[in-house]
């Protein structure tokens, strides 16, 4: 599938002014917290994410969208999110991060075309189809088919990323990068909806996967 590169002005717009400042102080103090380490599900998940795209990964605590934007450190990130931190205080964070509201008991078309609108534009978009922290007991809980209808529509790939995060403060983070799904390529543009339910669990599966080779051990 052909991507759309980012626009090489937006790359210093003031748009993402408070974005870049904080991600730029924080590496080294991140760096030094997470001790990051990747690992890659294939050597084409190693290349470089371009143009628009759709990233889902698992969602285990609220310092994930941290952890995501470490796992793809070399890319801004727009996550999608419930509209109810924008009736927060923290309104002004939210926004200036770029994060897209979205009403989780009524996802309408204005809010599926302001996600697709960014992905056309070369944005990187990232979200978490459990579409809630999952209990802690590291299962991944049903995907959500809204992140099929987003890739679809945007006609963007999907990236999954699993992230392992510390289990006591001395380990490290672990990500793990699986291959971009071309779901067009793969089911044509507008599959049937009967599919789309069946599209979800086979991206739970590929992040199930993912998982496996998180928590396997290096020799």
């Amino acid at each position: 599938m052909e991507q759309k590169r980012p626009n090489r002005a937006k790359l210093f717009s003031l748009r993402y002014l408070v974005y870049d400042f904080v991600k730029a102080s924080a590496a080294l103090p991140g760096m030094i917290w997470l001790r990051p380490r990747w690992r890659f599900e294939s050597k084409a998940a190693r290349k470089f994410i371009r143009g628009g795209a759709l990233l889902i990964a698992n969602h285990s605590g609220f310092f994930d969208p941290v952890n995501v934007m470490f796992a793809v450190w070399y890319r801004r990130h727009h996550f999608v999110c419930s509209r109810e931190f924008f009736d927060s205080k923290a309104r002004w964070w939210f926004e200036r991060f770029m994060c897209i509201p979205i009403d989780r008991q009524n996802f309408n078309f204005g809010s599926l075309r302001e996600i697709t609108d960014e992905l056309r534009n070369g944005a990187l978009v990232s979200i978490f189809p459990e579409g809630h922290i999952n209990d802690g007991s590291g299962d991944l809980s049903a995907f959500k088919s809204g992140p099929v209808l987003i890739a679809l529509q945007g006609k963007v790939p999907i990236v999954p990323v699993y992230v392992r995060p510390k289990e006591r403060f001395w380990n490290r983070v672990t990500f793990v990068i699986g291959e971009p799904i071309d779901l067009i390529a793969r089911y044509g543009r507008r599959p049937p909806m009967s599919e789309i339910d069946a599209i979800a669990e086979e991206l739970h599966r590929k992040e199930e996967a993912l998982k496996q080779i998180a928590y396997q051990k290096r020799r």
